[in-house]
């Protein structure tokens, strides 16, 4: 009788999994991926489509790309996962029955209760989304005159919030848009939590690119042409693009999983309060000792390969392998220039220019080469 093993979403973790599982499971066992596209998005290059919707096809690969003929692939959406029974719940087929599951659904963006955000912004998770925020942008800024430009608002200067204000601002002058940025941060820095010397260069970027930068003012009520703040005057906006924070998907609500706003809470082995369920990526709170794993495309990309071990060990028998976290550096991209900070093996602390631009493109090259071929990472270049 053979040993069914399900994996649930095509994110980075999702799909590096599959890539490593398609590789060490054994003969007599069953590989089912479901996922509600039939692609796998570079996530962390998806700013880009913001300024050039060309670029979508070099960023997203088919999954007939990545699995092999052995793993059958189901594309649909997951509504729950009932653990006593083993089942995976889809809104449009049956169930699927798995004798070890591996939830990697990605996460949903947060709006922390703020009133009328979520009814009046734009949020970047995913392909449509990028596509969405381009049209806006592009119709407001056809709308504008020079006199009274499209105002474009990002809240939320995290990773996602400063590079896609980068991408408007390289759009705006590459069509000559009338167009002001804004970037609103409610905490006194943006890119919260990272160190002083990557902060500064990546505010220096920003300003350079014409983007005003607000920070240490928390929004508090989102209107259809107006952003409120706790002590600050409002500011109107025609495009409001939100990317502060993340929360679990709304398919993790009704399961007996230990979670935390519907993120699963997993051990340093990626399994979670049920034995045969394990999880990775943004789905999950993985636990590192003082604090959990980072939800970023490098942790979920060094997690897929451990947990994929880690399912042959549990279908085996033998004791599970733990996992930490090797922190190798942050790269992050203002528009076509971009900053480096703390990346191994490399001499420098914070840097930028070409070399930090390259490693940018790099980074993402090699991982469309690991998950397909590195004919299609060449044929990528250009658009990373």
């Amino acid at each position: 009788m053979s040993t069914d093993v399900v994996v649930l979403g095509a994110g980075y973790a999702g799909a590096g999994a599959i890539k490593s599982l398609q590789s060490s499971l054994p003969s007599d066992v069953d590989l089912t991926w479901v996922n509600e596209t039939n692609y796998h998005l570079v996530l962390h290059e998806a700013h880009r489509v913001v300024r050039d919707p060309d670029v979508r096809s070099d960023i997203s690969v088919p999954v007939d790309a990545i699995r092999n003929d052995g793993t059958e692939f189901l594309q649909d959406r997951v509504v729950g996962v009932d653990t006593e029974e083993r089942l995976v719940e889809l809104e449009d087929s049956e169930g699927i029955s798995y004798d070890y599951l591996l939830v990697a659904l990605g996460s949903r963006t947060a709006f922390y209760g703020i009133p009328g955000l979520d009814d009046h912004s734009y949020t970047l998770k995913g392909l449509d989304d990028a596509l969405e925020i381009h049209e806006a942008v592009k119709t407001a800024s056809r709308e504008a005159t020079r006199g009274e430009p499209a105002q474009v608002v990002v809240g939320g200067a995290g990773l996602s919030g400063i590079q896609t204000a980068g991408e408007i601002a390289e759009f705006r002058d590459h069509h000559r848009a009338p167009i002001e940025i804004h970037l609103v941060e409610a905490l006194d820095e943006i890119f919260p939590g990272n160190d002083p010397s990557i902060q500064g260069a990546l505010r220096e970027l920003l300003e350079e690119a014409g983007v005003r930068i607000h920070t240490d003012d928390p929004i508090t009520e989102a209107e259809s042409d107006a952003i409120h703040f706790d002590e600050g005057d409002p500011l109107g906006y025609d495009v409001l693009i939100w990317t502060g924070g993340i929360t679990g998907q709304a398919a993790l609500d009704g399961t007996d999983l230990d979670n935390q706003h519907n993120r699963v809470e997993a051990e340093a082995t990626f399994r979670t309060s049920d034995e045969r369920v394990f999880a990775i990526g943004d789905s999950a709170i993985v636990d590192q000792g003082d604090q959990p794993a980072p939800p970023t495309a490098q942790a979920a990309w060094q997690a897929a390969e451990v947990v994929s071990e880690n399912i042959v060990r549990a279908i085996d028998g033998r004791p599970l392998k733990t996992w930490e976290f090797d922190d190798k550096g942050t790269v992050v991209s203002v528009g076509e220039k971009a900053v480096a900070h703390d990346v191994k093996m490399l001499p420098f602390d914070t840097f930028g220019g070409f070399p930090a631009k390259q490693l940018k493109k790099m980074i993402a090259a090699r991982w469309i080469a690991d998950l397909t071929s590195w004919n299609r990472a060449r044929k990528s270049w250009s658009s990373l």
